[in-house]
């Protein structure tokens, strides 16, 4: 897509009915949609991914093989083409792909992501068929799709944009309405008046001429006679609905990707912000509104290896703690046999220590160097 056909996504719509959503990008006009695809893509994207044969204590991690390094061959890597990825499921609910690679044993090797919009499909005899940008894929073996969202009976499924096109649009509508407010004269900006004569219409055009040629760009002052008043006109944030408009759609525009995205986004919800709902903020974003893309994208990257392996994304990744927490958590791993003190160290970055790989007990610890040397 070049940048003209970007640019002409950002059209002015008279209603929130006109608000054009044809195009995945239209909607991410509205700044808390592209937050909370931006928040959820970002997370999804960047964290660290493990191979891993077996459940459970049986669970071997593996090195991740060089095709899941670069899943497209772009050279933009993983996190790149996950993003991607990622966007196409929040926008438009299904994701589309031209399968380049496939290895012998069957799984994918290298996987070229669609514009969800360039993608059109129907029914033909009972079988789905595609198209890309009007021309018909032979080969349906190298198509790939996954969707989010399904309906039963209904192939495509759905995003949270179409499902609440509406209340995007609303917003959009809104923003544009304010620039239109404070930009192109819906009202006038100021008034110059004058208490003590009566002026005529030329009167009136040549004191308009002479203060705006004073005030525009010299910087120098206006002098005038007497009687002259100068009033600019301001909007009362009380009196403008199109303000509180603003901030019930926005918020709503990012509770439609889930549960405590607009609060971790910073929007209003009424609570005083402590430490502790913080902590718990972040556990709600994680368990209902992060899970599920979590292991749609799990799945997704476990296409890409032999089985029974499969991918695992670090959501330990996500709760990053402070070093007393951290500090904190290793000491009970470590009371508890879960840890050694090496892998403790080796999470810290520090290197490992010759006594650190046995499981700790009090007997494991170093010997205190005044003590022994006391001894001897």
């Amino acid at each position: 897509m070049s940048l003209d056909q970007v640019l002409s996504l950002f059209k002015t719509a008279r209603s929130y009915g006109d608000v054009d959503l044809s195009r995945a990008e239209s909607s991410l006009q509205a700044v808390a949609v592209w937050s909370a695809c931006d928040l959820i893509a970002s997370i999804v994207s960047e964290l660290p991914v493990g191979v891993f044969r077996g459940q459970g204590e049986d669970a071997r991690k593996l090195p991740t093989p060089w095709w899941l390094e670069d899943p497209d061959g772009s050279g933009h890597g993983l996190a790149d083409w996950r993003y991607q990825a990622m966007m196409s499921w929040l926008l438009r609910g299904n994701l589309f792909g031209d399968e380049l690679q496939r290895a012998t044993a069957g799984f994918l090797q290298q996987v070229r992501l669609f514009h969800p919009d360039e993608i059109s499909g129907w029914m033909d005899e009972g079988e789905v068929r595609w198209a890309v940008n009007g021309q018909q894929v032979t080969d349906s073996r190298a198509f790939l799709h996954r969707r989010v969202n399904p309906l039963p009976g209904v192939e495509l499924g759905m995003s949270p944009v179409r499902l609440h096109a509406t209340t995007i649009g609303l917003q959009l509508t809104g923003s544009r309405f304010g620039l239109q407010w404070f930009q192109d004269g819906a009202h006038p900006s100021a008034i110059l008046k004058n208490s003590e004569v009566t002026l005529d219409d030329g009167q009136v055009r040549t004191a308009k001429d002479r203060f705006l040629a004073a005030v525009r760009g010299t910087r120098e002052p206006v002098v005038f006679g007497k009687g002259w008043e100068y009033e600019t006109i301001q909007v009362a944030p009380e009196e403008s609905q199109f303000l509180q408009t603003q901030g019930y759609s926005a918020a709503e525009c990012a509770r439609i990707f889930g549960p405590g995205i607009a609060e971790i986004l910073g929007y209003e919800t009424g609570g005083s912000m402590t430490y502790a709902n913080i902590q718990d903020r972040e556990l709600t974003l994680l368990k209902f509104s992060m899970g599920k893309w979590l292991r749609r994208m799990e799945r997704l990257l476990s296409d890409f290896l032999p089985r029974p392996q499969y991918v695992k994304l670090n959501r330990d990744a996500l709760l990053e703690t402070n070093t007393l927490q951290r500090y904190t958590a290793h000491a009970s791993a470590l009371s508890n046999n879960w840890e050694t003190i090496n892998e403790v160290r080796r999470l810290e970055e520090l290197p490992p220590v010759p006594w650190g790989d046995a499981p700790f007990t009090p007997a494991t610890a170093p010997p205190d160097t005044d003590d022994a040397e006391a001894e001897e």
